[in-house]
Order: C-alpha cells, then sequence, then structure tokens
C-alpha cells in the first residue's frame, strides 16, 4: 500500500468521527477540533505523523493538511449545532464522509484502474464518496429514532430520496471544486460541499425514490458519455450532471430535456467539421470539449431560475412568478444555444461584419457575424422554444410560448455580439460575455411572461 493510500485511508477513519455527531449533540465538533489542535501543536514527528504527513508537512513539522480537514469539520459541526436554523446533522454527516471516503476512494480507482488516470479517480471519489455521504445520513436518522430526538435531519434522512439527493449533491460538488481548484484544498471542498448541500436541500418540495434513482442514472450516464465523445472535460463532465441534477429535482424531467438539448446539440455543432474551423483559426480550444466554466457560463443563470421556480414553493407569490421562471429557464438557453450556433456555423462562412459598424472583419474577431450565422442562432432559439412548448408547463398559447422563448434567444444572442465587438477582451472574459448573455435571454422571456401573462 502507498503513503498516498494509506494517508486517504487515515483521513477516512478521521471523517468517521463524524457519526459521534447524533449522540454528542453541542459538542458535535469537538472531535475535529481536538485533532485540529493536536495536528497543528502536539504531533509532529513518529507513525501518527508519518501517516497523515502530505508533502511540506515535514518542512513545517506539522501537519497542515490533517489540521485544516479538521478546522473545516469543525465549522461545519458548528454551523450543524448553532440554536436557530442550523444546518441538518445529516448534511454535516454526509460533507465530511463523502470528502473523507470520496479522497480514499479516488486513490483507490487511481492506483488500480489502467488507462484514464483522472477519469478514474473523479469516478472513484464520487462513487465512495456517495456511499459514505448516503450511509453516514441513514446512521444519523438510525440514531435519532434510537433516542427519540426528531430533528430536521431526522425528518428529511428517512427519506431515501432525500438522502441521495443529499448524499449526490455534497459529492458532486466536492468533487467540482477539488478538480477545478486543488485536490488538496480541503476546507474550501469541505465548506462549499456542505453549505451548497445544505441550501439545496431546504428548497426541495418533495422527490420519489425512483425520480431520485432515475435522475442519477441518466445524469450520470450522459456526464460520461459527453467525456467520452470529447465534447466535456472532465470539470464539465461534473459541472453538466450537477446541474442536471438539479434541473430534475428542482424543476422536473421536462425542464431537463430543454437543457439537455442545449449541451447535445450545442456539443455536436462544436464538433461539426472542427477541423476546418481549427483551420480558420475559430475553433473552440480544448479540442471542443467544455470545461466548468464554459458550462456554468452557457448554463448558470438556466440552472438559478429553476431554483427560484422551486424557492416559490415557500414562498406567497402569484403563480405566475413560478412561470415567468419558467420562461426564464428556456429563454437563457435559447440564448445558449442561439449564440453557440451563431458561433459555429457562422465561423465556418466567409465575409463577417463587425454587428456594431458593419464592417467586414477576419474570421473568428468577436463581434463578427454572418447572415448564415445568425439564421442558424434564430433556428437554434425555435428548438429550444419548441422542446420547451412540449416538454415544459408554460402557461399560454403555443404562438406565445414559441414567440416568447425566441425572442429571448434572438436578444441574448445579439447581446453576446455586441459585447464581443465592444467589451470582450481587455474587459471581459468569453465566459461573462455568454452569463450576460444568457441573462439577457432569460430577462427578456421571463419579463415578457410576466407583463402578459394573467396575473
Amino acid at each position: 500500500m502507498t503513503s498516498t493510500l494509506r494517508r486517504a485511508g487515515g483521513f477516512a477513519a478521521v471523517g468517521t468521527l463524524s457519526l459521534a455527531a447524533p449522540a454528542l449533540g453541542m459538542a458535535a465538533a469537538a472531535p475535529f477540533a481536538a485533532v485540529a489542535v493536536l495536528a497543528a501543536f502536539v504531533i509532529t514527528d513518529g507513525p501518527v505523523f508519518e501517516l497523515f504527513a502530505r508533502p511540506g508537512d515535514h518542512e513545517d513539522g506539522r501537519l497542515n493538511g490533517l489540521a485544516s480537514f479538521s478546522l473545516a469539520a469543525t465549522g461545519l459541526a458548528l454551523l450543524a449545532t448553532v440554536p436557530r436554523e442550523p444546518m441538518p446533522v445529516g448534511v454535516f454527516v454526509a460533507t465530511v464522509l463523502a470528502v473523507a471516503y470520496g479522497n480514499l476512494g479516488s486513490q483507490l480507482a487511481a492506483a488500480r484502474v489502467d488507462g484514464d488516470g483522472p477519469f478514474a479517480a473523479v469516478a472513484g471519489f464520487v462513487a465512495l464518496g456517495f456511499v459514505a455521504g448516503f450511509a453516514g445520513q441513514v446512521v444519523v436518522a438510525l440514531a435519532a429514532d434510537a433516542t427519540g430526538t426528531v430533528t430536521i435531519a431526522a425528518a428529511t434522512a428517512t427519506v431515501a430520496a432525500d438522502i441521495a439527493f443529499v448524499a449526490a449533491c455534497t459529492t458532486l460538488v466536492a468533487a467540482l471544486v477539488r478538480s477545478a481548484l486543488h485536490e488538496r484544498d480541503d476546507p474550501v471542498v469541505l465548506l462549499s460541499a456542505g453549505i451548497v448541500a445544505w441550501v439545496l436541500g431546504t428548497l426541495v418540495v418533495s422527490v420519489g425514490t425512483v425520480e431520485i434513482a432515475a435522475a442519477l442514472v441518466v445524469t450520470a450516464a450522459l456526464g460520461v458519455v459527453s467525456y467520452a465523445l470529447g465534447t466535456a472535460s472532465i470539470t464539465g463532465m461534473l459541472t453538466g450532471v450537477l446541474l442536471g441534477l438539479l434541473t430534475i429535482v428542482l424543476g422536473g424531467f421536462g425542464w431537463f430535456a430543454v437543457l439537455i438539448s442545449f449541451f447535445a446539440i450545442g456539443g455536436l455543432s462544436t464538433k461539426f467539421r472542427y477541423d476546418e474551423k481549427r483551420a480558420r483559426g475559430v475553433a473552440e480550444d480544448n479540442d471542443g470539449a467544455r470545461g466548468s466554466s464554459n458550462v456554468l457560463g452557457n448554463a448558470a443563470v438556466a440552472v438559478a431560475a429553476v431554483v427560484g421556480f422551486a424557492a416559490t414553493a415557500h414562498v406567497s407569490v402569484g403563480p405566475v412568478v413560478g412561470t415567468a421562471f419558467g420562461f426564464a429557464f428556456a429563454g437563457s438557453l435559447a440564448a445558449a444555444m442561439s449564440d453557440t450556433l451563431s458561433s459555429e456555423i457562422g465561423g465556418l462562412y466567409d465575409s463577417p461584419r463587425l454587428i456594431t459598424t458593419l464592417r467586414p472583419v477576419p474570421p473568428g474577431t468577436d463581434g463578427g457575424v454572418t447572415w448564415q450565422g445568425e439564421v442558424a442562432g434564430v433556428v437554434g432559439a425555435a428548438v429550444v422554444a419548441g422542446f420547451a412548448l412540449v416538454l415544459m408547463p408554460l402557461a399560454g398559447s403555443d404562438a406565445f410560448v414559441v414567440g416568447t422563448v425566441v425572442v429571448g434567444g434572438i436578444a441574448g444572442m445579439t447581446v453576446d455580439s455586441l459585447l464581443g465587438a465592444t467589451l470582450e477582451g481587455d474587459r471581459l472574459g468569453n465566459e461573462a460575455v455568454n452569463l450576460l448573455a444568457t441573462f439577457t435571454g432569460a430577462a427578456v422571456s421571463g419579463g415578457v411572461a410576466l407583463a402578459f401573462l394573467p396575473g
């Protein structure tokens, strides 16, 4: 067994201390606080030091990695024991176990699987992290039942679907942050995963066991396929799976189908005649594989709309507000599809013109448009509108639904080109431009729904 694998096992053992939280109550943070003190000030050599020592710890003479991991776990434990509106204990336990055992799963997979090492490591992290997070919540629920204590954690953790949702959220967020930042940045990973799972868990009204199982299988399968086809990087795959899961649970499978239509068609359009686009200097980097920033730039607004839709179930607002969030979701994706197709198709044609002056510019110039690209963009918006009409519960006549979504898509595509011609480069990056364009699509479509639908 390698020292890296032994160290991961040691961290998993420390993470298991979180299972004592139901019995310790307000003192749930004590075990991790004690480990943090020992790691930072007491254990300076010997076999325990060698077990947990990471590169650099020998120079400092203290276990910085273990101390930071334990301090982050201490912080989450305190959030789970504050007097008013605490983090559910199940979320705390699931987060610590998902990160600790996820790291162990990553090391096990990397050591035993030949071929794509990074993919195997991420798959190992997600698989074992999910199992550990799920099992930890079951233990919390059983402990609460045994003591007769009815808590938020016990009320939700006794439902298998809710347990699976929390375990999946914590594991996917942890895997994504870990992959995007640094695989050893445990404090950021722990805190991010715990807080995100806490917030999202409060928005779930009800989700069935079959529904969550189908959501996990479908999103995981599509994520693996997107990575295998080269349309997404590892971080892009994780981001897509997480956003897809949230869309299914908070919106529904119809919403997810609209979302996946963009990723599927947009990804294929990026690969379409890729070598030709690369020779012309207009191809996407990384062989067309979408990273997390690209996925978020195009889909973050859509998922924010799903979250807003779910939040309307918890506040007293009229039904038109929830419908407006649905239109905002479709409008943002119509804008993303319009922009993607206009760029990928339009980039294959000569004589682009700058949208602000209509002067000819070289292919690939930010803000340069072609009539072929504009037509492709309108078609892309219409495709999303068609999916939204059939699959989403949007109010209004068919013509109103399609027209509202298409108008939002065209508005977003136009804003993307205008920003490209004026601000992109020195002031704004491509992902920021995509985000603003999709926000425009959401604002236009959602605003039209609010203005014209009866409240």
